[in-house]
């Protein structure tokens, strides 16, 4: 399906960020596989602990999986990184993947280097040692590397710093080193760029919060059952959907303009693609705006027909929606005969 979708839409990253997180499923009841853990609104109370792997670039949700409500172990994340490239469209030749300080582990990053993937992890366990002499400024901020090898590890890694005066600091979440000036950001990684721009690149997976929020929003903390593999099952079925709703907003995106196939019937603005308004909402608002429109169904002879009013406009860009969809699946499907989709179905 992911492939179909970017074939669709002209989409051919050859490089793509994966975004690792977790987020709590607060049960009640005796629910199998459910634990106590890090449940910071529910402080004490059992839950499960599901983890999701999302692309930055279209944030879809790439893989995952419903989870007991332990902490995570560094093999069942090496584990999750070899999937990735099972998950992924041919297209793509460079994978970077970010996480936090939960994921970090020789067995993680043994997987990366084997996989072939570039990683930045955030880093709570490793003492690293930083040369003070080494230390450099960019903007308001001092950055230092060094290479250390944690204990237990296959190979020594590259850690990259970055010091905040405490003045500077506000309500940022730091890992605290007794140092009376300064606090510390820590990283692992393999990528040769300078400190501050691993850093920075790092910094883009903040977006991640919201996607497990749309997520969430569309039922992953719903626990319909006692059993866990019913639980799994019910996890990946709710994240399919959400990954459909990603699926129409990006094919929505590149909609060509309304000049082009636009019904007479459309109160859009000129030049407007139908649905482009969907593409910045959440999931939520977009299934507002696109399927939650007013229709009657009228039986006659022997046909079954959806009729919305001609005076709704959101009827309307719904209408020029599918009339657009139904063109593009006439069309060449470049994943099934080779080819490689440049842009709005042109193959090459």
């Amino acid at each position: 399906m992911r492939r179909r979708v970017w074939g669709t839409c002209g989409i051919d990253y050859e490089c793509v960020c994966i975004d690792v997180d977790t987020t709590v499923s607060t049960v009640y009841g005796n629910i199998e596989g459910c634990r106590k853990g890090h449940n910071t609104k529910h402080r004490g109370k059992k839950g499960l602990r599901p983890v999701f792997l999302f692309i930055e670039e279209t944030r879809e949700y790439l893989c995952g999986t419903q989870r007991r409500g332990s902490t995570m172990t560094d093999e069942e994340m090496a584990g999750l990184i070899r999937q990735i490239g099972d998950h992924l469209p041919p297209c793509v030749k460079k994978v970077i993947v970010k996480g936090d300080a939960e994921f970090i582990g020789g067995q993680t990053v043994q997987a990366c280097i084997e996989c072939g993937f570039d990683f930045i992890f955030g880093n709570k366990r490793c003492t690293p040692v930083f040369e003070s002499d080494d230390w450099y400024s960019w903007k308001d901020y001092d950055y230092n590397e060094s290479k250390h090898q944690p204990t237990g590890w296959h190979a020594e890694c590259r850690f990259v710093a970055m010091r905040i005066r405490k003045e500077q600091m506000r309500d940022r979440q730091l890992e605290m080193f007794p140092d009376d000036e300064y606090s510390y950001r820590i990283f692992a990684t393999n990528i040769a760029w300078k400190p501050h721009a691993v850093i920075k690149r790092y910094d883009k997976r903040a977006s991640v919060e919201s996607l497990i929020k749309e997520a969430q929003c569309e039922g992953i903390l719903a626990i319909p059952s006692k059993r866990f593999l019913s639980n799994h099952a019910f996890f990946q079925i709710v994240m399919f959907a959400y990954n459909v709703w990603r699926w129409i907003k990006l094919v929505a995106g590149v909609r060509p303009g309304m000049d082009q196939s636009v019904s007479e019937s459309s109160t859009s603005a000129p030049g407007i693609a139908p649905g482009e308004q969907i593409v910045n909402h959440t999931i939520r608002l977009a299934r507002l705006k696109m399927l939650f429109v007013a229709a009657k169904i009228v039986s006659h002879e022997r046909q079954t027909t959806v009729k919305y009013s001609a005076h709704d406009a959101r009827a309307a860009g719904l209408l020029d929606f599918l009339a657009y969809m139904d063109k593009r699946r006439k069309e060449t499907k470049a994943w099934e005969s080779g080819y490689t989709v440049t842009a709005y179905g042109k193959t090459g």
